[in-house]
């Protein structure tokens, strides 16, 4: 499995992170029935394991995947392997986490913020980046390192909203995250704008 299968037809990745396990299923369960396909779950602190644990495992229900989220340890890494991630996303890149990750047969996207991290983590195999903090990046910090860099891939993180998001995509990344945005049952309800391509 690789991030061109998890994303393919994708715009749109959701974060869903603080929820109990029973709120993480909900609001999973609408977004997915609103077409919203790719989720992850953070785990940044350790109780959010079971809300990844019960997201993956309804996930694997209708035959989607979800991954683990700020993913920063080795430890953790077993963690969301334990825990049925299909994937892991780091805010940051560290080498010592991505081949955990890959050693744990999961697809590991490392956040960057640099030309420099971008220049690293495609050295190391990677082709899907986090932009993050995407907002603080800007739309043009996308578009101005697919000129050195044509065959990566970002998906911005970090600050969007379903209003911010469109500049994004039009910048050239292949995919939004939202996170606290869909915390807004408006915004929740708006994010089918952003899935027609």
């Amino acid at each position: 499995m690789s991030f061109d299968e998890i994303f393919a037809g994708s715009r749109v990745m959701a974060i869903l992170c603080g929820l109990p396990a029973r709120e993480t299923v909900t609001v999973a369960g609408a977004l997915w029935d609103a077409g919203v396909t790719v989720l992850e779950i953070p785990i940044g602190t350790p109780d959010a394991i079971a809300s990844l644990r019960a997201a993956a495992d309804a996930a694997s229900e209708r035959g989607l995947r979800v991954g683990a989220g700020t993913v920063i340890t080795t430890d953790q890494v077993r963690a969301a392997a334990d825990a049925n991630a299909q994937y892991t996303v780091a805010p940051g890149l560290d080498l010592d986490v991505l081949a955990a990750s890959e050693a744990a047969g999961l697809p590991h996207m490392p956040g960057v913020g640099s030309a420099t991290e971008v220049q690293r983590a495609w050295l190391a195999g990677c082709r899907w980046l986090k932009a993050f903090p995407a907002a603080a990046l800007g739309p043009a910090w996308i578009s101005g390192l697919l000129g050195p860099f044509p065959d990566v891939r970002f998906v911005a993180t970090g600050g969007l909203s379903v209003a911010t998001a469109p500049a994004f995509l039009d910048a050239g990344a292949q995919v939004v995250a939202l996170g606290a945005a869909l915390s807004d049952p408006s915004q929740r309800d708006q994010v089918s704008r952003l899935l027609a391509p």
